[in-house]
Order: C-alpha cells, then sequence, then structure tokens
C-alpha cells in the first residue's frame, strides 16, 4: 500500500485518484491517517487535482486541532490504494528512528492508558447519544452562483472541483450555466444541507479555495426546508 513519492506529481496523482470516492484517507471523519498523509506532502496539490486539493485545503483546517484527531498515525505504507508502495523521501528512516526511539518496556503502560481514554471516550458518546431526544433535522434548499475568472475557464473543470466537495450534510443537486455578459458564463448549481453541519460560510471557504477556476461564490437564493 502506499501513493508512491508524494512529493511528486505522480504521486498526488494517485492521492487524487484515491479520494474520488472518498472524504478522508480512512473511515468517514478526519483521523490521524489525514495528517500522516498531509504532512508527507511538500505543497499543495495544483488545481487540476481538485480532490486532492479539496481534502488538503479540509485537512488544512484543522493543523491547530490535528493531535485530538482520533486514530494512531501510522507509516505511510499502510495507507492508500494496494499495490502502489510508499517512496516518499524521508519516510522510511523516519519510520525507522521512531522505531529506535520505541520504549519496549513502557508500550503495555502506554497502550493500557490509551485504551482507557478510548473506553471513556466510548461511554461518554453513547450516554451522550442514549441522552438525546430523537429532534427533526433542519435543512435547507441552496441555490449558488459560481463567477469564474473568464470566458476562458474551463467550466466542466469548474463544476467538477464543486461537485468534489463532499462532506456529511452536503447533497449536491442540478446545475446549469447562465450567461452573465462579454461571453462569460456562471455555474448555477443547488444543493440541499443540513444546517447544524453545513453552512454558506463553509461552502464558500471550500469552493473559493479552487482558485485557479473560482473567482466569488454567491448565495443566489436559500429557502429553509
Amino acid at each position: 500500500m502506499g501513493f508512491g513519492d508524494l512529493k511528486s506529481a505522480s504521486g498526488l496523482a494517485v492521492l487524487n485518484e484515491f479520494l474520488s470516492d472518498r472524504s478522508y484517507i480512512e473511515g468517514y471523519v478526519p483521523s490521524q491517517a489525514d495528517v500522516a498523509v498531509f504532512e508527507a506532502i511538500s505543497s499543495p496539490p495544483s488545481a487540476d487535482l481538485c480532490h486532492a486539493l479539496r481534502w488538503f485545503n479540509h485537512i488544512k483546517s484543522y493543523q491547530n486541532q490535528k493531535n485530538s484527531l482520533p486514530g494512531v498515525k501510522k507509516p505511510l505504507g499502510q495507507y492508500g490504494p494496494a499495490g502502489v508502495a510508499d517512496t516518499t523521501s524521508g519516510s522510511a528512516s523516519k519510520d525507522e528512528d521512531e522505531d529506535e526511539d520505541i520504549d519496549l518496556f513502557g508500550s503495555d503502560e502506554e497502550d493500557d492508558a490509551e485504551a482507557a481514554r478510548l473506553k471513556e471516550q466510548r461511554l461518554a458518546e453513547y450516554a451522550a447519544k442514549k441522552a438525546k431526544k430523537p429532534a427533526l433535522i433542519a435543512k435547507s434548499s441552496i441555490l449558488l452562483d459560481v463567477k469564474p475568472w473568464d470566458d476562458e475557464t474551463d467550466m466542466a473543470k469548474l463544476e467538477e472541483c464543486v461537485r468534489s466537495i463532499q462532506m456529511d450534510g452536503l447533497v449536491w443537486g442540478q446545475s446549469k450555466l447562465v450567461p452573465v455578459g462579454y461571453g462569460i458564463k456562471k455555474l448555477q448549481i443547488g444543493c440541499v444541507v443540513e444546517d447544524d453541519k453545513v453552512g454558506t460560510d463553509l461552502l464558500e471557504e471550500q469552493i473559493t479555495a479552487f482558485e485557479d477556476f473560482v473567482q466569488s461564490m454567491d448565495v443566489a437564493a436559500f429557502n429553509k426546508i
């Protein structure tokens, strides 16, 4: 397993393909797996690697909280598609250095502490779930206007980048191109969101991150469902 060399264009292309149908490296929430892969990348993916760039910008927003994300960081060779080896420069030597620093006599104690912490966390989550009464999920229907830089912008690629944004509580709907003048067309795309999970500010941050294609984003219509 692996992504090849994540410091090269070919490695980032493997990562982009891997994330084409995933939001995260493992599971459905940010974790130490995302932190491990993020830290191996030397620069942001290019705009044409829209899945990798979307993921990169999303994980970057967790940098102040990265140590509190769930999971245990593993070597890069334990992530990614099968049949691709990890060749990222520095990753092997780093793993070897970490192995040399392992305190074999203290590992059981650390494992016990981690197991206790996870047990307490799961008990707290279970208690909160049991205490929470079923509630109506508030949803909204939003129509977005996404404007390109000029008439030479690849609108098909722009829409692909927008739809690559995947998160819990977001469902993309129909879209169309609307002329705005001088041969320029804007992308008008609808979506349904769960109000507690997805807001217009978050959508704008994610969409405008594709700065090679997107000039700006506006909310054309907003209706509670």
